[in-house]
């Protein structure tokens, strides 16, 4: 969460020590959630630590997170940088309230950037609206992103995850429009979708 030079100096440093590493492939900004988030990074110094980390080789990569705001995560994407990655939910209820794959996903897979898909069953959520894990996580995947960060607490979920990633086929345009519609009337106004509103 360091927005400022120091704050950033100093997570960084305590990241290194803690991880027992001289380099961390990929450091991101995490959780641009909040109004004025973005040009505080750029304008209290954090980003310019960011920089320096990287040309120290302390860093390998730079992007950012954001789970609440997609106008956030544009602000991000409209500053002067060349970001590395971001990250963002890329589920079933997203496409109706606040959409990240409406709003953000087209802006991004045109720049070549790495794009790590997260919150696929909406902190379980997706469960209320008759959507299985295998539907969700296959749907999350068949959208245009790099890799796909899954919650994963017991074995027995690691292991259905497994599952479903190597029995993986993409949705066609059609099989996505469908699982869409079957959420539509759980999603419109985002009460599945706590961490968008809290």
């Amino acid at each position: 969460h360091g927005r400022d030079g120091v704050a950033f100096r100093e997570q960084l440093d305590e990241s290194l020590r803690r991880l027992r590493t001289d380099q961390i492939d990929l450091l991101q900004f995490h959780e641009i959630i909040h109004e004025g988030e973005p040009d505080r990074i750029f304008s209290e110094g954090a980003i310019e630590e960011a920089v320096k980390a990287r040309e120290a080789d302390k860093i390998r990569f730079i992007g950012f997170t954001g789970h609440r705001w997609p106008r956030l995560l544009g602000q991000m994407l409209d500053k002067d940088f060349p970001w590395d990655t971001i990250q963002f939910p890329t589920n079933l209820l997203d496409g109706h309230y606040r959409s990240f794959a409406n709003e953000i996903l087209p802006q991004v897979a045109e720049r070549g950037m790495g794009i790590i898909g997260m919150k696929s069953l909406a902190g379980g959520q997706i469960l209320k609206a008759g959507v299985s894990p295998q539907e969700a996580i296959n749907y999350a995947l068949s959208l245009s992103i790099d890799t796909l960060v899954s919650g994963i607490d017991s074995l027995k979920v690691l292991g259905q995850n497994l599952t479903i990633v190597r029995n993986w086929k993409p949705l066609s345009e059609e099989g996505q429009k469908h699982l869409l519609e079957r959420v539509a009337s759980f999603a419109r106004d985002g009460h599945l979708e706590d961490y968008k509103r809290t």
